[in-house]
């Protein structure tokens, strides 16, 4: 199961256990059960810390990892392979007593949670977004004896799948009880079984000072913005919805200049950690509501938050990013994650053998196609345009796959579905002006990007399309307001051009706070 590289890295990582483990594994006579029994004693050979005993289990194959002696443990229901390889490494660490990273207030608040809380998660393989949750649920069940976790492969345990209606990943049951669907950081989950987290965190945003640079949106173009600033030795702060931004849900990263290949969540964390190397305020999980800009130059912005409470900058830089087009028609708000979905590369696998629709004849619409006709039955592409805008090599590529049918010149008017979950869709031929109905179960919608920005109207100047106008130094409409990133004007929405942007804003930022006049810096200060 394991090649010589994984190997040795396990073999390096497994040092770290201070308390014997034992891997126990409830296995059948398939051929899943075999290969996790194999991987299951590949590890345990690794280190004298680690045993294999039988056990069972509702779910085969599946296995606990359990400190022996305690009730501590986590349990995979599947192969934890692919994306969850790491979430395995962590849990036989964490559970074999290797301390977490986690801030030593979440720790504690992890700790002091009064309730019995049992989690389960179904991910995907594929998922760039599942490990987050279940590394998360897994911590959380080491570190609170009234908290269990259940790691499920979708893939692998399909008439559960079925059953329970999951139809995107992660899924996550409390108690039995739906809980949430898609990525979740560990202070998110907290927070939501926590009823006091929320009052907490905005009496601690309450008492902040003001910031020189209030940077608001934590993706490639807020962090770089952090950076750049923080080094300038001013007080800077970022209040983000979650650090990382966009970037989270990007699967592969092949134009990033100087790396070759990377993941999107691998970079949201080197982003992370590198803001985190200066002295910069991070407020993770706070969503803006309201920007009210300073009346006087030199004089302190306010952005109100979700919460209630309020961070005042004496400049802000506004790096909120965007989010995924949705088609806008009947159906798709009832059917979302059950059936209409944003990220074939998390979902698609739940769609073995199924029928599909991809939304959107762009290069993501182009791909997404690609990616699923190698997983689904068949796959229907339909794109607004006369013809597809994806690169000429994608479209060959497309065009050579037997089980996909191309339908251009259609406009999407309805998602159908039962109740439970999507059946088909309608659309309009735009040449001949008639409706077709396509019977099928799923639909991924790759149709382009929405600013970040409603809550910024009256503000600040936004293009007709939402964006953020900003000129060549980032500056906006308001003197001491910048921007930057995919919530702005630049045309091309890319990880390398938002840091560039946000290094452009930061710098910016610094350059009006020093030309302010002394006199009234002073008098505003006071």
């Amino acid at each position: 199961m394991l090649d010589a590289t994984l190997t040795q890295q396990l073999k390096a990582y497994l040092v770290n256990i201070r308390e014997p483990i034992e891997l126990v594994a409830a296995l059948g006579d398939d051929a899943k059960s075999k290969e996790m029994g194999d991987l299951l004693n590949e590890i345990a050979a690794l280190s004298d810390k680690v045993t294999v005993v039988a056990g069972s289990d509702k779910r085969t194959p599946s296995f606990m990892i359990r400190r022996i002696g305690t009730d501590i443990g986590v349990r995979f229901a599947g192969l934890p392979m692919g994306h969850e390889f790491t979430s395995l490494v962590l849990a036989l660490l964490q559970v074999g007593g290797h301390p977490s990273k986690a801030t030593q207030d979440l720790i504690q608040q992890i700790k002091d949670l009064d309730g019995d809380f049992a989690f389960e998660t179904y991910f995907s393989l594929s998922c760039q977004n599942c490990p987050d949750v279940v590394q998360a649920l897994n911590l959380m069940s080491v570190l609170n004896p009234r908290i269990s976790h259940v790691a499920i492969d979708g893939a692998l345990f399909k008439a559960e799948v079925d059953e329970r209606k999951v139809m995107a990943v992660p899924t996550i049951f409390l108690n039995g009880e739906s809980f949430g669907q898609g990525r979740m950081e560990l202070e998110q989950i907290v927070a939501r079984i926590d009823s006091g987290a929320a009052a907490r965190a905005a009496d601690k945003i309450k008492a902040q000072e003001p910031f020189e640079v209030l940077i608001v949106g934590g993706g490639p173009a807020g962090a770089a913005a952090a950076i750049y600033a923080a080094r300038k030795g001013i007080r800077t702060g970022v209040a983000a919805e979650r650090f990382g931004g966009q970037v989270l849900d990007t699967m592969d990263i092949e134009n990033f200049i100087s790396v070759s290949r990377t993941e999107g969540p691998k970079l949201a964390n080197a982003l992370e950690a590198h803001v985190k190397d200066y002295d910069v305020e991070i407020m993770n999980l706070q969503k803006a509501a309201k920007l009210i800009p300073s009346k006087t130059e030199g004089g302190y912005h306010e952005v109100v938050l979700e919460n209630g409470a309020s961070l005042k900058g004496r400049t802000v830089i506004l790096s909120t990013g965007a989010r995924w087009r949705q088609m806008g028609v009947p159906g798709e708000d009832d059917y979302r994650n059950k059936g209409v979905a944003y990220c074939p590369h998390c979902d698609g696998p739940l769609f073995k053998g199924k029928r599909v629709a991809v939304i959107g004849g762009g290069n993501s619409g182009v791909e997404a196609a690609i990616d699923l006709a190698g997983i689904v039955a068949h796959v229907t592409l339909i794109e607004y345009d006369s013809q597809l805008r994806a690169d000429a090599v994608l479209q060959r590529k497309l065009a050579s796959l037997p089980n996909v049918k191309i339908i251009t010149s259609a406009l999407t008017t309805k998602v159908d579905g039962d109740g439970d979950r999507v059946t088909g869709l309608s659309y309009k031929d735009r040449n001949s002006g008639i409706e077709h109905d396509v019977a099928l179960e799923g639909i991924f919608v790759q149709i382009g990007l929405v600013p970040n920005t409603e809550w910024l109207k009256d503000a600040i100047a936004l293009s007709p399309r939402g964006e953020i106008e900003i000129d060549a130094r980032g500056e906006t409409s308001q003197p001491g307001i910048f921007a930057a990133g995919d919530c702005t004007t630049v045309p091309y929405k890319q990880i390398v051009i938002a840091m560039g942007a946000g290094s452009t804003a930061g710098l910016s930022a610094f350059d009006y706070l020093i030309r302010l006049p002394a006199a009234e810096e002073t008098a505003q200060a006071a």
